[in-house]
Formats: C-alpha cells, sequence, structure tokens
C-alpha cells in the first residue's frame, strides 16, 4: 500500500508523485472494501478529495489505476520476501522468516493481500499476467537459495519454491479466515516446520 497520504488536505496543490500516492491510498481503501467490479471512480475520486477530472489525469481508466496499485502492492510483498530471505544465513530460519512474513502480509489491517490473492478480475489478462508474475517472482527469489545450496536444476529448484509460496499463501489465509485461537507466529512457525522437514530433506550442496 501506498505510504499514507493525507487526505484530509481536500482541495490542496499537491506535487505529482504525492498526488498519486494520494489517489492509490484512495483507490485501495475502495477495491479492497469493494472488490474491482463494484468499485466506481466516483467515490475513488471523492475519498481522495479531488475531481474526477484529476483522478483521470494520473490514470486514464479504473483498469489503469487498478493495474497500478497492483504493482505497488506486489512490491510490498516482494520487498518483505526478500528481507525474510536476506534476514539469516540458516536455511531453517529463512522458511521461518519466509512463512512469517506471508502471514505478516495476510494479518495487515490495511488488507492489502485481498488486491493479490483475492481479485475478483483474474479474468482480465493484464491482471492475471500481473498475479502470475508476481508469484513467479516469489517463487525466484526461494529458488535461487534452493538452487545455490541444494546443486538441483533451476527447474527442480523453482517447483519446490512454487511448493513453497502456494503453502504459505494457502495457509496464511486459512489462518486468518478462520479466526481460530492460534497466534500469528505460533501459527506462521507451525506452516514452518512442515516445510522445514519437506526442503530440510534435500541434502545441501557438498553434503555427502
Amino acid at each position: 500500500m501506498p505510504s499514507e497520504p493525507d487526505l484530509s488536505a481536500r482541495g490542496l496543490r499537491l506535487p505529482r508523485v504525492a498526488r498519486r500516492a494520494q489517489l492509490l491510498q484512495a483507490a485501495h481503501d475502495v477495491f479492497v472494501a469493494n472488490g474491482y467490479h463494484a468499485a466506481a471512480m466516483d467515490e475513488i475520486a471523492d475519498r481522495a478529495g479531488v475531481s474526477k477530472p484529476v483522478l483521470y489525469q494520473h490514470f486514464p481508466g479504473k483498469l489503469d489505476l487498478y493495474l497500478a496499485l497492483l504493482d505497488h502492492s506486489g512490491e510490498v510483498l516482494l520487498r518483505r520476501l526478500h528481507e525474510a530471505l536476506s534476514s539469516t544465513e540458516d536455511n531453517k530460519e529463512r522458511v521461518t522468516a519466509t512463512m512469517n512474513a506471508y502471514f505478516e502480509f495476510v494479518d495487515d489491517p490495511a488488507e492489502t493481500y485481498r488486491l493479490l490473492f483475492e481479485s475478483d478480475l483474474t479474468n482480465e489478462s493484464a491482471v492475471r499476467d500481473r498475479l502470475d508474475r508476481l508469484n513467479s517472482a516469489c517463487a525466484d527469489e526461494i529458488a535461487k537459495i534452493i538452487a545455490e545450496d541444494t546443486g538441483l536444476p533451476v527447474e527442480e529448484s523453482t517447483l519446490l519454491a512454487i511448493g513453497l509460496v502456494g503453502v504459505a499463501q494457502v495457509s496464511a489465509r486459512y489462518w486468518l479466515d478462520s479466526r481460530g485461537s492460534i497466534p500469528r507466529n505460533a501459527a506462521a512457525d507451525l506452516v514452518a516446520t512442515l516445510s522445514w522437514r519437506g526442503i530440510g530433506g534435500f541434502p545441501k550442496r557438498g553434503d555427502s
């Protein structure tokens, strides 16, 4: 999600970058609450405190605005994943950090995960392409480490990485939707243990 702009500053002239962030923030709130199809540009403009012509100066249409928001939201998830993978040299701890990154992402009150994991516009090719590229980019981050540590070919490493990404996404969303009694960190650690017992079975390069 964009950094929080001051949506109360209605009518003020803002630098282009600041105005764009303001519009993306307003769009984020409306799209998360209503989904793509039920969201209206009038509502987004009103929430941002601008006229529709101002909104259209920055984004020619609703789809353009939605795609820009997907791009930004995907960058947020990728950054969190990269930080998790870079936080330690220990692979078991990397798995735990990765799972925690996904659980934290879905547990964010901003609910940005709904745009990436529960989009109601996946039949639109431009949206599907972005979501597929995001999943591939997340898997690539993990696959590089698997390939380096195990010596497995890129294709096999990527398949394993895709599996880990799928486990992280599905389990985190289930945990959030089920609203059970398991604390977030405990839930992430539980899934990390399951994942590590699988991926940890592949010997590291150079091990006998």
